[in-house]
């Protein structure tokens, strides 16, 4: 169904009344960039302690880090936004996109996505070119390989998706040092695993969104059974991570496990909930919390 006809079938009185501020925000799904922005600064924040340099020195690495990230995660969730607004309108948590009511056009969806991508890009590549090149690899990952080419085809398409989202710590610590040490990439493969256990149970939640949008979510194409085992899994392949971050102290590494043993428990025990939507909402508030505690603890334990 093309976008005009799916405006045409909405009433006026059934939009919800926003500000042009407000659609903006919902257009560059202002609730990912600030997630990411928390990985993009930890990432950051690491690399300065870890090369002895300190951050007030580098105050135009971090402006240009952290807007050219936000930047680039903006337009392409923008971008992401214009190509899905054919069947966003099919699902109760996208239903009120700006491109499903017709608030923002899709052609101003597309060039502000544009226009802002290649503005971020620029603005990473001023601090170094790894971090420019790590920021073009989110974007066309996410855009191109997830949005246009997996997401409707493929089950794997949270394997794909997952790469984009896991750039942000990369960025962050290649503005600083374009020399990725080890743990850099701890934390991209910190943040790659985390997206499955976290997407499956949004999945899990709205599955019937997602048939109904005919997208093949791991839920969709496999069932809950299969969907829980492979959660469990992944929270499994987590545990060893801590042991590559002991440089963050005896204290993340103990927090670290703990959040980790805590996930897989939670997960184990949805092997005897009846109620698989009440355990996969737990599992996603868990995921939520996991992530920014986390990452807020990494850069407190190298201030205290």
């Amino acid at each position: 169904m093309s976008n005009s006809r799916v405006i045409t079938n909405i009433k006026e009185a059934d939009l919800p009344s926003t500000t042009a501020w407000k659609d903006f925000l919902a257009l560059i799904k202002i609730g990912i960039v600030n997630s990411n922005l928390i990985t993009t600064f930890t990432g950051m924040w690491l690399a300065f302690h870890f090369t002895n340099t300190h951050f007030l020195s580098s105050l135009d690495i971090m402006f240009l880090t952290l807007i050219g990230s936000s930047l680039i995660i903006a337009g392409s969730c923008s971008i992401n936004n214009y190509y899905d607004r054919d069947i966003d309108h099919l699902m109760e948590r996208t239903k009120d996109r700006p491109t499903v009511t017709g608030k923002i056009t899709g052609s101003r969806a597309l060039v502000t996505g544009i226009i802002l991508t290649i503005i971020g890009t620029i603005m990473l590549f001023m601090t170094t070119i790894t971090a420019g090149i790590i920021g073009v690899i989110g974007i066309v990952t996410y855009v191109g390989l997830y949005t246009m080419w997996s997401k409707r085809r493929y089950v794997s398409n949270t394997i794909v998706g997952s790469v984009s989202g896991a750039v942000p710590p990369l960025i962050g610590w290649a503005a600083v040092d374009a020399n990725l040490s080890t743990m850099a990439w701890v934390l991209f493969v910190l943040m790659f695993i985390w997206q499955f256990p976290h997407f499956y149970a949004l999945a899990m939640r709205r599955v019937e969104e997602y048939r109904a949008a005919n997208i093949p979510m791991l839920p969709v194409v496999k069932g809950f059974a299969v969907t829980k085992r492979h959660i469990v899994g992944w929270i499994i392949t987590l545990l060893p991570l801590p042991f590559f971050l002991l440089d963050l102290g005896i204290f993340f590494f103990v927090l670290a496990t703990a959040f980790n043993i805590g996930w897989l428990v939670l997960g184990i025990a949805g092997f005897r909930m009846k109620d698989d939507i009440k355990w996969a909402t737990l599992m996603f508030v868990y995921s939520l919390n996991y992530l920014t505690i986390l990452f807020v603890a990494m850069v407190i334990v190298t201030v205290i």
